[in-house]
């Protein structure tokens, strides 16, 4: 109606067609001033020009549409580039030859950078924009055409974008940039229907009737990995008959179908008729195998009968409940154990041995009381009644009341415990978050508001902490009160960031261990504190913050005013006596490093039994030498580093005299040290005991290796090790089973306890 209006001719008809369509890819915003100008020049017949100007309008939408993203960053000099690459760790960038060919991408990649925020950055780059913008293009030797994704990982490219062009394809690669493609985006999967929540498996039981397989993967699984192919495979050639499914569920929102259908591990394959769980897969784990047992599903044989007779015949003295058995059993033992168990619960048949032996044992020593056991999966009423929620969960009842919950597995301790049955004393409670207990003079950021608010503050010392870090609990009131002197002075403030939280903060700043310090300026200027760790060295530090002058307070005496031994070298002197000497161990250290001081009377007593020899023994203070420690990049105390002619290599023996003493002879004589086994290594041989010298070469002999990471002072490792020994004994000794059990003792091995990032014994 409008073109009839208004034209006559099919030319200039099809004319407001294309500014029409063209406008309709152009702003809102822009688009309805767009159509009054094309109205006006229509009724007023105005020449070209105006219908010229009408074109520009729409153009401007084009651009307007891009630089009103708000998620997207758009860039166009190679300054501004490096500085995104290098704040950034998981960049995706979208090279254009002009706006007009990206348009379409930019607006549903807008929803996926709203969405990975805090996570990855998607950034845009119009490569014909400019003369900066055609440099940057060329810098990184792009020529889209028109279009092209890249991304990058730690500043550096990483591969090209080989997914679908979809939101969710995209958002699953910004996610994991680095892990293999969803397997929804297989195509050889193409008939394996895809379930990616709770809410989409709900529908789905509702919707299908028929026979159905369900997946339950992990996609870092490696036996999910190789019977994928075969699943497709056999739900192609399935289909019309089966319908088969996959479903990942090692995400957190899973959790509650995990729990549902009792996921202990990847994959599991359950078969459904009418939307219900009728049993678990039960054949071969390849297509054959899928495909005939599809076309008869059967369960598996139940021999869960003969287990429960073989139980009663290995120890009549326990009690099995059942709902309808279990309230008479409670009358008619006043004092009594219950253990809730499932038959395919790998703790639960752990545990049932020593339940076993130690009703035995009662029963020789005539000891008072009963233990009984309830199967969970056939007595589900009264496993409901008393919140059973996992396996094995055991509970003691007293005149057919419960009381409490109990914690103990071991047959000496059942037995104890019925001997003079008394409530456990309550475990400690969890320690509560920083961010609830410190008061308003400690500023908790996050990484949704750490740029934001260091802007907004002069002076802040932040501390990067982790919660377990015993080092970081010890700083916290040491900064409160420091931060409580500063209250009338809004200039200053101290900060924490929990690294277990917001780990994108402390990956920004290369945080590596805890507390790790940092001082900003207004959010910009910032260096590493490398003070002392107590109230008033904060004080004194925030009071004139220099990085020259963050030097820890000493209380005690330098170790270079100790005469021993050890050579105390720094900047002016390090060199000359390095050439000096050429069999030399040095010690990089900051003296208020625990660590540090800990090694200290070691390190002394190998450099004056090496005294007069061929070989020396230094230190150097990294806190007054700092052009030392960045030289040979010092990063954590302390830090050995064995120099042969004046050339570095780490040292990577023990932290005891004897070892100091034995790795610098050998380094010249070529002969290896005979070690001396103490601790746990001499009392037991059964255990594999490894350090820096066999570790890999173990790995690398052993298809599968246990290792227990301790500390000789741990309680928790002193309990275990007799176990841990029984168990060895087994597999290492009497080689029952292929593989190998090992301990490694991390105080004398931290280097390896480093590199698997143990935090807490045992491991």
């Amino acid at each position: 109606a409008f073109n009839k209006r208004f034209f006559g001719k099919a030319r200039q008809s099809e004319s407001v067609k294309t500014l029409v369509f063209s406008c309709q890819l152009s702003s809102n915003k822009v688009q309805p001033l767009a159509i009054i100008v094309l109205i006006i020049s229509l009724k007023i017949k105005v020449n070209m020009k105006l219908f010229a100007a009408l074109v520009v309008l729409c153009l401007a939408g084009d651009v307007y549409s891009k630089i009103n993203l708000k998620s997207i960053i758009s860039v166009n000099n190679i300054k501004e580039y490096k500085k995104i690459l290098k704040r950034n760790k998981n960049v995706l960038t979208l090279y254009a030859k002009e706006d007009k060919s990206a348009l379409n991408y930019l607006r549903w990649m807008e929803d996926v950078a709203k969405d990975i925020k805090g996570k990855g950055t998607i950034v845009y780059i119009n490569c014909g924009e400019s003369k900066d913008a055609k440099k940057l293009c060329k810098k990184y030797s792009v020529t889209p055409k028109p279009k092209l994704l890249k991304h990058y990982k730690d500043g550096e490219f990483n591969k090209d974008y080989d997914r679908k062009d979809t939101a969710k394809s995209l958002l699953n690669f910004m996610l994991d940039p680095t892990g293999d493609a969803p397997w929804e985006e297989d195509p050889a999967a193409k008939n394996v229907v895809q379930v990616s929540s709770e809410k989409e498996l709900v529908k789905l039981r509702r919707k299908e009737k028929g026979p159905m397989l369900i997946m339950f993967y992990a996609p870092w699984c490696g036996y999910c990995k190789r019977l994928k192919p075969d699943y497709a495979a056999a739900a192609t050639e399935l289909k019309g008959k089966a319908v088969l499914v996959g479903m990942d569920v090692d995400k957190p929102d899973a959790f509650n179908v995990r729990y549902q259908f009792n996921i202990t591990g990847f994959p599991t394959l359950i078969y459904f008729e009418n939307g219900e769980q009728k049993y678990n897969y039960a054949g071969k784990m390849d297509k054959e195998g899928l495909i005939s047992w599809m076309q008869d599903p059967k369960p598996a044989e139940d021999k869960k009968e003969e287990e429960e007779e073989s139980w009663s015949e290995q120890a009549p003295e326990i009690l099995h409940l059942t709902d309808s058995t279990f309230d008479e059993g409670l009358k008619e033992h006043a004092s009594i154990v219950v253990m809730f168990y499932a038959p395919w619960c790998g703790h639960c048949k752990s545990m049932k041995p020593e339940f076993v032996d130690a009703a035995k044992q009662m029963t020789e020593e005539e000891t008072a009381g009963k233990l009984a056991a309830v199967d969970c999966t056939k007595e589900t009423k009264v496993c409901k009644k008393f919140d059973i929620s996992g396996y094995p969960t055991v509970k003691y009842f007293e005149n057919a009341e419960y009381k409490f919950k109990l914690n103990i597995r071991k047959k000496d301790e059942i037995v104890k415990f019925m001997k003079n049955p008394e409530e456990p004393p309550q475990p400690p409670p969890e320690d509560l978050p920083w961010s609830e207990v410190s008061g308003p003079e400690i500023l908790h950021l996050t990484d949704a508001n750490f740029k934001d608010e260091l802007k907004k503050k002069k002076h802040v010392l932040v501390m990067f902490y982790a919660p377990w870090c015993g080092h970081c609990k010890k700083a916290k009131p040491e900064i409160e009160k420091a931060a409580a002197t500063f209250t009338e002075d809004r200039k200053v403030w101290f900060a924490g960031v929990d690294c277990t939280v917001d780990k994108k903060s402390c990956e920004q700043f290369g945080v590596s261990g805890y507390p790790t310090f940092r001082y900003f300026l207004y959010g910009k200027k910032d260096f590493k504190y490398e003070g002392g760790r107590n109230t008033d060295a904060f004080i004194e530090f925030m009071k004139n913050p220099k990085e020259e002058s963050a030097e820890p307070e000493m209380r005690e005496p330098e170790w270079k005013d100790t005469p021993s031994g050890v050579v105390h070298l720094g900047e002016n002197d390090f060199d000359d006596f390095i050439k000096s000497h050429p069999s030399m161990l040095v010690m990089f250290y900051a003296p208020w490093c625990g660590h540090c001081k800990q090694m200290k009377p070691a390190y002394t007593e190998a450099a004056n039994e090496l005294l007069g020899t061929d070989h020396a023994i230094a230190a150097v203070d990294c806190t007054k030498n700092r052009k030392l420690a960045s030289k040979y990049s010092i990063s954590g105390y302390p830090t050995l580093k064995y120099f042969k002619d004046g050339q570095p290599s780490d040292y990577d023996a023990g932290r005891d005299k004897d070892s100091i003493v034995s790795y610098l002879i050998q380094k010249t004589s070529g002969e290896p040290p005979k070690k001396k086994l103490t601790g746990w290594a001499a009392e037991n041989n059964f255990v594999n005991h490894l350090d820096s010298d066999n570790f890999d070469s173990h790995m690398q002999d052993n298809p599968s290796v246990l290792v227990m990471f301790y500390a000789p002072w741990c309680g928790h490792c002193k309990k275990m090790k007799p176990d841990y020994a029984d168990a060895s004994h087994v597999i290492n000794h009497e080689k029952r089973i292929p593989g190998s059990m090992a301990a490694v003792d991390c105080t004398a091995n931290a280097d390896i306890c480093n590199r698997f990032e143990i935090r807490g014994y045992p491991t």
